[in-house]
């Protein structure tokens, strides 16, 4: 016996939703991801609540990010040995890549020798850093608020294979939306 048209259609139809249902899944697993910003550890630039899309394809392509990208990652190891929640995931800016020799001395950012220009910040860092050299398979990553965030400075390198992928749009609110944008470093 044969389907009669509005059976077709309906399998159809159901077909179709299953369809672009798995489509928008696969685009969300492997090429964009939206998150949002539950701290303050990267004001100015990126304020509570907002909304962002995050680039996983260069992360999978093993792109390294460049120094002034903003990048989340999973939760480091000495964050997860303190307590801190395995499914969560931080967002800092990337400033020092490995072979960066990397230290803070009156309250800025100094790599290779020579003072890191760094617009996005909104006031000098209360703290300096001992010297150190970003190892090979990690990044050096810091909170643009960087009195206010748990960040490298705490817990030391973060590992590559950490790496979710790049913040590139701000789509919410809608007065900052735009582009994510490594602007100095």
């Amino acid at each position: 016996m044969a389907e009669s048209k509005p059976q077709k259609s309906a399998w159809s139809q159901l077909f179709s939703f299953f369809l672009v249902a798995a489509l928008a899944l696969l685009l969300r697993w492997a090429v964009l991801e939206p998150r949002w910003i539950p701290s303050g550890s990267m004001l100015p630039s990126l304020e509570l609540q907002d909304r962002i899309l995050v680039e996983k394809l260069s992360q999978r392509s093993k792109r390294l990010p460049t120094r002034g990208e903003i990048v989340v990652f999973r939760v480091p190891e000495p964050l997860l040995k303190s307590g801190y929640d395995p499914k969560a995931a931080l967002i800092k800016r990337v400033v020092g890549i490995p072979g960066d020799q990397l230290e803070v001395v009156n309250g800025r950012l100094k790599r290779n020798g020579e003072y890191a220009n760094e617009p996005w910040l909104a006031e000098p860092m209360n703290y300096n850093m001992n010297s150190i050299e970003v190892l090979p398979g990690q990044l050096w990553v810091l909170g643009d608020n960087r009195n206010a965030s748990l960040d490298s400075h705490i817990w030391g390198g973060m590992p590559q294979q950490n790496l979710i992928g790049t913040a590139i749009w701000r789509y919410w609110p809608l007065a900052r939306f735009g582009a994510i944008k490594a602007k100095a470093s």
